[in-house]
């Protein structure tokens, strides 16, 4: 399975970079670097981007400034950073902490601008609440839904580790979060690493136990990124940027009701209880970034590495770090 992983990561990063003109024209509705314009790549799991999307003080903050915005949806961090790496938008918003490794083990060169602390009880490992697994030292043998490349893949090695196992020892089930619930709620696997909305999601609907979170094990922090030559290039739209970030954090948390009306129906119609209680197991504090804070991402791609699943070894500071 592990080397699976690896072929699986070359030739999703082979194939999206050999089909960039055709994952674009269906990503990307309208013309991208047109002039005095920042595109932004964004999933539907980049909650502050989301936010400034929708409420248009984005936009109005770079519009004052004579710059317009144009907005590009992926479907995950992969093909997001290929894009950014690529030069097909010019601003990631956040991806796991996982996503900069294996996107550096392709070959990416990234420049980190921004990051949200670290929120580590915004994901965890849950089983049925009748299961007969106990302790993460019951997870051997046992198959185990994760998300390939995810925050919750290095949360899942950092268990197993901790409970004196290696990822060989479980039967991992590559899933997407909504394949992962599936097959969680039909008990085609034992345990389901997951993170925030999914993971308060399933807790309040179905009977499940937590065997554990990531305090103590994995920071999960979100990463915001660019590239050297348009953070060299545009300090000015970066400054806006990360102003704009902090400030609907800060909104995020101040105002959890009121974000969870926004946020709701963007996360497949989940009700506001169940909005609010995901938003408050992260912390949404968007900080600047310094190279010796990049301390847990070597850790991470060093796991990664010896657990088999990166191709080769990864300097995680041989990246760009933007200064606000």
């Amino acid at each position: 399975m592990t080397s699976m992983l690896q072929k699986y990561v070359t030739r999703r990063w082979t194939a999206l970079r050999a089909a960039s003109l055709c994952l674009i024209s269906a990503a990307l509705a309208t013309p991208l670097h047109a002039a005095e314009t920042v595109s932004i790549g964004y999933q539907k799991s980049s909650t502050l981007i989301t936010l400034l999307k929708t409420q248009g003080t984005l936009e109005q903050a770079l519009k004052d400034k004579g710059i317009a915005v144009s907005w590009h949806e992926f479907p995950s961090g992969l093909p997001l950073l290929e894009a950014l790496n690529t030069g097909n938008v010019d601003l990631s918003a956040d991806v796991a902490d996982t996503v900069p490794i294996f996107a550096q083990a392709a070959g990416a060169r990234l420049t980190y601008f921004a990051q949200e602390s670290a929120s580590p009880q915004a994901q965890a490992i849950v089983v049925r609440s009748d299961s007969p697994i106990q302790r993460l030292a019951d997870l051997k043998g046992k198959k185990v839904a994760v998300t390939k490349a995810a925050g919750t893949h290095y949360l899942l090695i950092a268990a197993l580790a901790q409970a004196g196992l290696k990822f060989s020892d479980i039967q991992p089930a590559y899933l997407s979060p909504a394949d992962g619930r599936a097959a969680f709620e039909n008990n085609k696997v034992d345990a389901w690493v997951t993170w925030e909305p999914f993971l308060t999601s399933v807790q309040r609907q179905l009977p499940t136990r937590v065997l554990t979170d990531g305090r103590g094990l994995a920071s999960y922090k979100r990463y915001y990124l660019t590239t050297t030559a348009y953070a060299q290039a545009h300090p000015e739209v970066l400054r806006q940027v990360f102003a704009q970030l902090q400030q609907a954090g800060e909104w995020v948390k101040a105002h959890p009701a009121d974000a969870a009306k926004v946020l709701g129906p963007l996360w497949g119609n989940l009700d506001g209880p169940t909005v609010e209680a995901a938003n408050a197991h992260r912390t949404y504090q968007v900080q600047a970034v310094t190279a010796d804070q990049l301390g847990e991402q070597q850790k991470i791609a060093d796991a990664f590495l010896a657990a088999g699943l990166l191709p080769k070894a990864v300097d995680a500071k041989d990246v760009g770090v933007w200064k606000p």
